[in-house]
């Protein structure tokens, strides 16, 4: 085919997105749609995966409608998406239950029940959000539904199903249910078993830029497309995204800053920190890995601080911030504090349980101080993560930033500053998983293996101000000095 182009698609936990890609690399255009979250009980978080299909119809069909000389050379298709969720399927295929999403915290038991006898295999302690203990959640209280499971897939292996009626997975999304092996890249058994389920139950596993599955006829009727497309293997959101932006080799770091926030550094063998709540799971490419430090609220946290001040919108109170402390101008020791922990914690502290609050408020308190005392918390809680990777034993330099947090040019320098590194943003980085997608659906066509060490263009670059490290510094070990008594409101 003349002028190849891949489709890239990325479930998101808030929209779907999908892009068109030539061999250069260049985005030709994007499309997304919305979705949403059911959280019928406290703790709980669904999506129907029928949902997700129809927002992957309406996204590409958007795409068809802007571009359709581009749509018509579409060779390929990559896929990324969400980790950690649970999607059931009977043995028609079937979804029987709705979709248990990655900030679901309702199999916190069945978590530490697991124990940490596995760990060092399966390159993370069990966490709720993860899919095992899910699993385990289904069989206590939904003994017929877990007893009609055939098969669990991960949230953008459904589309994958959807597209080419093939229930296949990645290594890098096996490495997020915690059955996986990590270091040897297969299904682990022992916790297979541990969790009530047979090697039958799960999908056949492929590498990232692996040729996967194949377009059927029914999708590519409906969606216009050629019968036949390769669809990659693709993978999880943050290692494909990692490939989006480049950071592909040993060494290379960056640092998540959307609805959750995470510090990834890519490394050549599986090395984790299970007991620092450190996770080591499989890159999208073959014989790479990743530590990470997780956070399950980052960026979120200035949505809700927003909303809690009345402030017309994130930007408005980011002025406001800046207006009364300018880049360059530190704050006082005494300013309030903020805990992160509006959804619990991962790394290090891996407490589900765990909420966030402000301390030394006083009567003299102006949004601008909340807003700068939660961009602040997000930072001390990912010099947390920081410090906790850094404990496995990965190198972590330069950090690129991506997300929406990554707009934000003094939430960047503010970053720099708390973290004692250089941060630096991108152009195009908000489609970092979409691009990433796309490229290894270039790669399972065999073509555009160049690309993947491509990188995009920075945007701008933060260097840490010496001149606030003293403050900062006295107010991270408040900070740190919070914990004990966070941890105490739920013991």
């Amino acid at each position: 085919m003349n002028n190849p182009v891949s489709l890239g698609i990325d479930l998101g936990t808030s929209e779907l997105k999908a892009i068109l890609m030539d061999e250069q690399g260049r985005v030709l255009a994007h499309a997304g749609a919305r979705l949403t979250v059911s959280r019928p009980h406290t703790g709980w978080s669904e999506q129907a995966p029928e949902d997700w299909w129809q927002a992957c119809l309406k996204a590409l069909d958007q795409l068809r409608a802007d571009q359709p000389d581009a749509y018509g050379r579409v060779s390929c298709i990559g896929l990324s998406g969400q980790m950690h969720g649970a999607v059931l399927l009977g043995q028609d295929d079937r979804v029987l239950y709705p979709a248990i999403l990655w900030d679901d915290s309702r199999a916190m038991a069945q978590a530490e029940a697991l124990g940490s006898e596995f760990a060092e295999v399966t390159g993370s302690l069990p966490m709720a959000g993860l899919t095992a203990p899910k699993l385990l959640w289904l069989q206590a209280h939904e003994p017929v539904v877990f007893s009609a499971i055939d098969c669990v897939l991960s949230p953008k292996d459904y589309l994958r199903l959807r597209l080419s009626g093939e229930r296949v997975s990645d290594v890098s999304d096996g490495a997020g249910t915690l059955w996986l092996d990590v270091a040897n890249r297969e299904w682990f058994e022992p916790m297979l078993q541990a969790t009530g389920l047979r090697l039958a139950q799960m999908p056949r596993l492929v590498e990232g830029g692996a040729a996967s599955a194949y377009l059927n006829a029914a999708a590519a009727l409906r969606l216009g497309l050629a019968e036949g497309l390769v669809i990659a293997g693709g993978g999880g959101d943050n290692p494909v995204a990692a490939v989006g932006i480049g950071a592909v080799n040993a060494g290379d770091a960056f640092i998540t800053l959307g609805t959750s926030a995470a510090i990834v550094a890519i490394t050549d063998h599986a090395a984790g920190n299970p007991a620092s709540a450190v996770h080591s799971f499989c890159h999208a490419l073959p014989n790479r890995w990743y530590t990470m430090g997780a956070m399950l609220a980052g960026a979120s946290c200035l949505r809700w601080v927003t909303r809690l001040t009345g402030t017309a919108d994130e930007q408005a109170l980011l002025d406001q911030v800046q207006a009364e402390w300018p880049i360059g101008q530190g704050v006082p020791v005494s300013n309030p504090l903020f805990l992160p922990y509006l959804a619990g914690e991962r790394t290090p502290h891996n407490d589900p349980l765990l909420r966030g609050g402000f301390m030394n408020l006083g009567h003299d308190c102006t949004p601008a101080m909340l807003g700068y005392a939660v961009m602040e918390g997000v930072g001390f809680g990912l010099l947390d993560a920081l410090h906790a990777v850094q404990s496995a034993g990965a190198a972590v330099g330069a950090c690129a930033l991506v997300g929406g947090g990554a707009r934000s040019e003094y939430w960047a320098q503010l970053l720099a500053n708390i973290l004692g590194r250089e941060i630096y943003t991108l152009h195009g980085s908000e489609l970092g998983a979409c691009i990433g997608a796309a490229k290894l659906g270039f790669v399972a066509s065999g073509q555009g293996a160049a690309l993947l060490q491509a990188g995009m263009p920075v945007k701008a670059r933060f260097f840490p101000d010496g001149a606030q490290a003293a403050v900062l510094q006295a107010r991270y070990r408040k900070f740190q000095g919070l914990l004990g008594a966070a941890k105490a409101l739920h013991d």
